[in-house]
């Protein structure tokens, strides 16, 4: 055999080499370590008291804002949606067509009182702002430059109104949706959302951040919320329950002296269901709550949340959705609840964990969530909808609207990509959001088949968990997984071009 010999210069340049590519292997993972440790959520600490006499909350919010983005700040804004409720509103929180289903008894008026502001015990200068005193201005004081943070404490009450709806009391529950000031999303170039309130959708904007909550409220109520219950105690008729939320976009919680809990386990996820005492679908409930769990689980990908939520309440619309905990409508008839639960459960995924800008992209959720809905029911023949029948369902719907409207103004807006405030009616929102989205998505399952759709809506859950798509961020996700080039085709739907025969 020969031998080789190897020349003493080659060795010392290959052992160079190798020790350079170790280091920059090292370094690599390191750097790439680093960077996913050191990207934080932003934080909110509250610690809040519930009366129920005067159906008052008092709030103490501690926010920690993490500047995850390129600009330096040095003031933030903050949304008081709360302020929507409050007597001489510009904005109307419900149609015309539902304020006798949204009062109760009368009209009634809340509000969002901010006490205080400060930083470290001193005060910070702030104003209310916004064209119906919907936004919270917050003077920083300093410079908070990207990679860097900052915390100030708001104090702040809200007080109820009596009505159906996200925030306020009804005859059975007491709802707290959007209570608390929350940091308003900021997009390069464009600056801070600070859209208004609306009474079509749901007019919300939200990075994910962690919540740890402490809620003191009167004993004779059973609370559901948002996050994991951590504990729980009791004094003087007062309970105090210690809640815990990571990654979640937005924190709601129910109180109700007429709950009834039942709970059942679905992989990693315990799912609750409250209906009210003496209710005889309590398990017939819980068991489709838990079978749409399974199911996304299984086409989408999985729930990450240790526990959901489906909490039956006072509120005007069909439902509500909100980070691991949803709301039924009360008012649903026994047989659309099944559909309303389903319907809501699919917003964990497309909204909960795959945010966007509800405000001016209402499609994203909605559409993607209602043919998610159809998709359930298409997998679990034995709640005996019929797909096919569904989908000719809603093209019957959709195609009667356009008539309709065309019929009675002369012409129909029936774009989907436009702003909650540019629908001139509950129905077009409805119809151009939920219907045509919903045919949209069919349509692109037709097109690409069956194997590349469902391929394209794991991928596009795993690539957006816990940020913010864009319309141009689901479209690419989906041209990279379909291999199709889809931007042409979604956009003749999105801009008004498609013709539904």
């Amino acid at each position: 055999m020969k031998k080789i010999v190897i020349n003493k210069k080659f060795k010392i340049i290959a052992v160079a080499i190798l020790l350079a590519l170790v280091i920059f292997l090292v370094t690599f993972l390191c750097i790439k370590g680093l960077k996913k440790e050191e990207l934080e959520l932003s934080s909110y600490k509250m610690e809040l008291s519930y009366n129920d006499e005067s159906k008052v909350l008092t709030g103490q919010e501690e926010v920690t804002f993490v500047n995850n983005y390129d600009n330096m700040f040095t003031y933030l804004y903050l949304h008081l949606y709360p302020n929507a409720f409050r007597e001489g509103a510009k904005n109307p929180i419900v149609a015309s067509s539902d304020i006798d289903s949204a009062y109760p008894n009368e009209a009634s008026y809340g509000s969002i009182k901010i006490e205080g502001v400060t930083k470290e015990g001193q005060p910070l200068n702030y104003t209310i702002e916004g064209e119906d005193q919907n936004i919270l201005k917050v003077e920083l004081n300093e410079e908070v430059y990207p990679d860097e943070q900052i915390s100030f404490t708001i104090e702040f009450s809200t007080t109820l109104a009596n009505i159906n709806h996200r925030l306020g009391y009804g005859n059975n529950t007491i709802n707290f949706g959007n209570f608390y000031p929350i940091l308003c999303m900021y997009e390069s170039g464009v600056g801070f959302k600070t859209d208004l309130y609306h009474s079509n959708g749901d007019p919300f904007y939200s990075e994910c951040a962690n919540y740890e909550i402490s809620l003191s409220y009167p004993s004779n109520l059973t609370l559901a919320s948002s996050g994991q219950l951590i504990t729980a105690e009791t004094t003087n008729d007062i309970t105090t329950a210690q809640l815990k939320g990571d990654k979640i976009r937005d924190f709601c919680f129910v109180l109700s002296d007429k709950f009834s809990h039942a709970s059942t386990k679905v992989g990693n996820t315990v799912v609750n269901y409250y209906g009210y005492q003496n209710d005889n679908n309590i398990d017939s409930s819980l068991e489709v709550s838990a079978k749409a769990v399974e199911t996304f689980n299984s086409m989408f990908g999985q729930y990450p949340y240790s526990q959901l939520s489906v909490v039956k309440a006072n509120f005007l619309h069909g439902g509500m959705e909100y980070p691991n905990l949803v709301i039924i409508s009360d008012d649903v008839s026994s047989e659309d609840v099944a559909y309303v639960i389903v319907h809501e459960i699919a917003h964990q995924w497309w909204y909960g964990v795959v945010g966007n800008d509800e405000y001016n992209h209402a499609w994203m959720d909605e559409g993607l969530t209602e043919y998610s809905t159809m998709l359930f029911f298409e997998e679990n023949e034995s709640y005996g909808e019929d797909f096919d029948q569904m989908i000719d369902n809603a093209t019957t719907n959709y195609k009667t609207f356009v008539r309709v409207y065309t019929n009675v103004t002369g012409s129909v807006d029936t774009s989907m990509d436009r702003p909650l405030s540019q629908f001139n009616t509950e129905p077009e929102y409805v119809q151009c959001t939920y219907t045509k989205g919903l045919l949209m998505f069919n349509s692109i399952r037709e097109t690409v088949g069956d194997r590349k759709f469902f391929k394209a809506l794991k991928d596009y859950y795993q690539d957006f968990a816990y940020k913010n798509a864009t319309p141009a961020d689901m479209i690419a996700s989906f041209n990279k997984s379909t291999g199709y080039d889809l931007e042409g085709f979604i956009s003749s739907w999105l801009n008004g071009e498609v013709v539904i025969q």
